[in-house]
C-alpha cells in the first residue's frame, strides 16, 4: 500500500504498497520530483507500472488514480511532475488533478478511479 502521510509517504520506497480491487502489488521506487517533503507538498505522482495506474497527489491530502495508458494511442504515461502528466510518445500532456488532456494530440481524458484513504495508505476502488 502507499503511504498517504506522515513519514516517507506517499512517495518513499521501501515496502509500500498499492491496492487495487483487492490485489496488492510494489510500487515503484520515487521517481523525479519526490523531494524531501515526503510528497506533501503536491504536484507529485508515482507511476505503477505493472498495475498500468498513476496515483497522483495535485495538493497536500488529496489523492487521484489514473490508468496509466494515454488515450491517443496507449502508451505509458510516465510519473507526473508539477501537477502534469506528460506522454513521452506523442507529447500529449494530462492535469493530474482531473486527467483532462491539456496538450494533444490525445484529446480524451485518462480514466479515473476512486482512491480512498485508508490508514497510512491509499486503495484504489472500483
Amino acid at each position: 500500500m502507499l503511504g498517504a502521510a506522515g513519514g516517507g509517504g506517499l512517495w518513499a520506497g521501501g515496502a509500500d504498497r498499492v491496492r487495487i480491487r483487492g490485489r496488492a502489488g510494489p510500487a515503484e521506487p520515487p521517481g523525479e520530483g519526490a523531494g524531501q517533503d515526503g510528497g506533501r507538498a503536491g504536484g507529485r505522482g508515482k507511476l505503477i507500472e505493472d498495475l498500468k495506474v498513476v496515483v497522483t497527489q495535485p495538493e497536500p491530502g488529496v489523492f487521484k488514480a489514473f490508468s496509466s495508458l494515454c488515450t491517443h494511442k496507449g502508451c505509458q504515461v510516465g510519473t507526473p511532475k508539477d501537477n502534469v502528466i506528460r506522454c513521452a510518445c506523442h507529447g500529449s500532456e494530462f492535469t493530474a488533478d482531473t486527467g483532462k488532456a491539456t496538450k494533444g494530440p490525445a484529446t480524451g481524458s485518462l480514466p479515473s478511479f476512486p482512491v480512498k484513504v485508508e490508514g497510512d495508505g491509499i486503495v484504489i476502488v472500483g
